[in-house]
C-alpha cells in the first residue's frame, strides 16, 4: 500500500492548485510524497468538460511533482455532510495515512470549497476513531496537522510559506487548466476568465511582503503551531 506524507483535497480539480501549488512543489523538490484528492469531476464548471478537466489536472500533477491523484466524484454542487461522504473520505485517509491534510479556507464565496472542508474535518477526527467501521481493511490512523488554504479572497493567514523559489511553477501548474482560465472561441466568460492567474500570483506577492519576502502562501490553523526558540532567531 502506498503511503503519503501530505494529503491535499479540494471540491474541484484546480482547488489545491489555486491555494497552494507552490508549497506543494517545495515539498516535492523536498522529497516529499503528495496527493490530491478532488471531492468532485466539477461537471458542473462553465467552460470545459470532465475529461478536459482530468488531462488538466494530470499536467498540473506532473509539473508539480505530485505522486498521486484521487477523485471521489462526488456531485459538484452536492458537498454536504452526510455519513456517506465523511465515510468515503476516511476510508481513504486510512489507506494513504498521511501526516498533513489541507483542505479550502472555510470562509470562501464558493459553498462548494467551505462545504469540502466541513466534511474534511469530520473524516480527519472520525479517521481516527478505532471502532469506527468503514468496510475497509485499513487500520484506524491519526493525522498530525490539518490546514487550510485560500482559494478565492485574501485572508490574513496564520503562517506563511516562502514559495519565491517555486512561484513559476504555481503559474504554470494554473495556466495547465487552459479550460477554466483562458476564455477560448466557445468559451463563456467567467470571474476565473478574466485575469484570474494573475490575481492569484498578485495574491501571493502581497502575502509575501507581509514577512519580508517576494512570494508566500497563506495558511490557517485550527490550533497553535508549535515552534522551537531557536527558529525566532
Amino acid at each position: 500500500m502506498e503511503y503519503f506524507d501530505v494529503l491535499a483535497f479540494g471540491a474541484h480539480p484546480d482547488d489545491v492548485e489555486i491555494g497552494m501549488a507552490g508549497t506543494i512543489a517545495k515539498f516535492t523538490k523536498l522529497g516529499y510524497k503528495v496527493a490530491i484528492c478532488d471531492l468532485t469531476e466539477a461537471e458542473l464548471s462553465s467552460n470545459g468538460d470532465t475529461s478536459t478537466r482530468r488531462k488538466e489536472a494530470e499536467a498540473a500533477d506532473k509539473i508539480l511533482g505530485v505522486s498521486k491523484r484521487f477523485n471521489l466524484s462526488f456531485s459538484d454542487r452536492g458537498l454536504y455532510l452526510s455519513e456517506d461522504s465523511i465515510k468515503q473520505v476516511v476510508s481513504l485517509i486510512r489507506m494513504t495515512k498521511p501526516s498533513i491534510v489541507f483542505s479550502p479556507y472555510e470562509f470562501d464565496r464558493h459553498p462548494d470549497h467551505g462545504n469540502c472542508t466541513k466534511i474534511i474535518e469530520e473524516a480527519v477526527f472520525s479517521s481516527g476513531i478505532r471502532k469506527l467501521n468503514v468496510n475497509t481493511s485499513h487500520e484506524a490512523h491519526k493525522v498530525n496537522h490539518v490546514f487550510q488554504y485560500m482559494i478565492n479572497g485574501f485572508h490574513r493567514p496564520n503562517f506563511i510559506v516562502n514559495i519565491s523559489e517555486t512561484i513559476q511553477l504555481k503559474k504554470e501548474a494554473l495556466e495547465a487548466y487552459e479550460s477554466q482560465f483562458t476564455p477560448g472561441e466557445t468559451g463563456v466568460s467567467t470571474p476565473l476568465t478574466n485575469d484570474y492567474v494573475e490575481s492569484v500570483i498578485a495574491r501571493e506577492k502581497m502575502i509575501g511582503k507581509e514577512v519580508g519576502i517576494s512570494y508566500g502562501e497563506g495558511f490557517m490553523s485550527k490550533k497553535p503551531l508549535l515552534l522551537n526558540a531557536d527558529w525566532l532567531f
